[in-house]
């Protein structure tokens, strides 16, 4: 009983911190889980249509489904729901808005009229085929939205037509974007934690009191800062214009553009490579570098086969930070990266706050979220497997 009570009272004291994890992270993932493949919105929207389509055995015009979405338009107007259902249908095949619109205001006028008099689209039933699933309130519609990728009336997966390819290079453009990020910041990282692990106690100080800066430092107060530093007046266009190396018309454009999202995130994630990799670097005994250069061999071929294998640890931890960080990055190209400069951060950003598709926003969040757990869960492995433990 005395072994148990120790156990119950540490239990309590983590019992905050669980539920604070629980509420603040897990449920709102769980949340954007769900949303991604589940849309009651049109379900709720037109109920009858939706039971009567259930039994649609799919050849034909079903006569029961359309006195459904009769009685569905005809509440949906009296409840001013009209817009909002015409609008969410339209999402999922374009012209629906226009047929939802012209049809409800007839059935104002007239509630008798057949749905084929008022227009003959309801006499298609492709388009019988298309509200039997939209009125589904599980679907996979948003992950292939995410993935440009449509289902046709028939129910065939197709690609979407060319101006609505959007996602799969957004994709590839944050890959990119984070791909050369987490380079830049390598190459500028290494010497930088080198020279941190290699100085004096008094130096090291201070080069590790500015790795820590920006952590104290407002993002926003950062990001306003790279803007008066890169903008077409700003200070290093003038410096160079100072200096005689541009011209006044050839003022370079560093800002609100992909150059400039690049610029501001290295300089943001910079410190997320820096310092796992000189906690690995401070960590080395210096044994192994003496003993190479006691047998004779170059500094650099020390380097390169001694010193740099023993490093692999901290390189692989801060690259992979650094990666997984720039995928989900939103404030830096929402402040600099202007028209070119978006990743796909805030593309889930805009249908969240602007177009208010939720379940399209939760499924490019599901996707990236898929991304990152693939990379955290295969890259450590990797790199173990190639031999970057020391």
């Amino acid at each position: 009983m005395n072994a148990a009570s120790p156990s119950r009272a540490g239990w309590a004291l983590v019992l905050p911190l669980v539920a604070f994890i629980a509420i603040a992270f897990l449920a709102p993932i769980a949340t954007m889980l769900l949303r991604s493949v589940h849309d009651p919105e049109i379900t709720d929207l037109m109920p009858r249509t939706r039971q009567a389509l259930a039994r649609w055995d799919g050849i034909g015009v079903p006569q029961m489904a359309a006195e459904a979405v009769t009685a569905d338009l005809q509440e949906a107007s009296a409840t001013n729901q009209i817009g909002r259902l015409a609008q969410r249908l339209n999402r999922e095949q374009n012209g629906l808005r226009r047929l939802i619109d012209v049809t409800a205001r007839e059935l104002e006028q007239n509630p008798d009229t057949q749905l084929a008099r008022i227009d003959p689209g309801w006499s298609d039933p492709d388009l019988w085929r298309i509200l039997a699933r939209v009125t589904s309130p599980w679907t996979g519609r948003h992950l292939l939205n995410a993935l440009d990728v449509t289902v046709t009336a028939d129910g065939a997966l197709v690609r979407q037509e060319e101006v609505r390819r959007l996602y799969v290079d957004l994709f590839l453009r944050t890959a990119w974007v984070a791909a050369l990020v987490t380079l830049i910041c390598a190459l500028l990282g290494y010497p930088y934690a080198y020279a941190m692990a290699a100085s004096g106690p008094s130096l090291r100080t201070l080069l590790l009191f500015l790795v820590l800066l920006p952590f104290w430092t407002s993002l926003l107060v950062r990001a306003t800062a790279w803007i008066v530093l890169l903008q077409r007046r700003g200070v290093i266009n003038e410096g160079l214009l100072a200096m005689g190396l541009i011209s006044e018309t050839g003022r370079l454009d560093l800002i609100y553009n992909m150059t400039g999202t690049i610029i501001v995130m290295v300089h943001v994630l910079l410190p997320f490579f820096v310092l796992p990799l000189y906690s690995v670097m401070a960590g080395l005994p210096t044994s192994y570098v003496r003993a190479s250069a006691s047998l004779g061999a170059h500094p650099l071929r020390t380097f390169a086969r001694v010193y740099l294998p023993l490093t692999y640890p901290g390189v692989a931890a801060g690259g992979l930070l650094v990666f997984i960080l720039s995928l989900g990055y939103y404030v830096t190209p929402a402040l600099v990266g202007g028209r070119t400069g978006q990743l796909i951060s805030n593309q889930i950003a805009f249908h969240m706050q602007r177009s208010l598709n939720w379940g399209l926003a939760a499924a490019l969040g599901t996707l990236l979220l898929l991304a990152v757990l693939l990379l955290a869960l295969t890259l450590p492995r990797l790199a173990e497997r190639g031999g970057l433990r020391a």
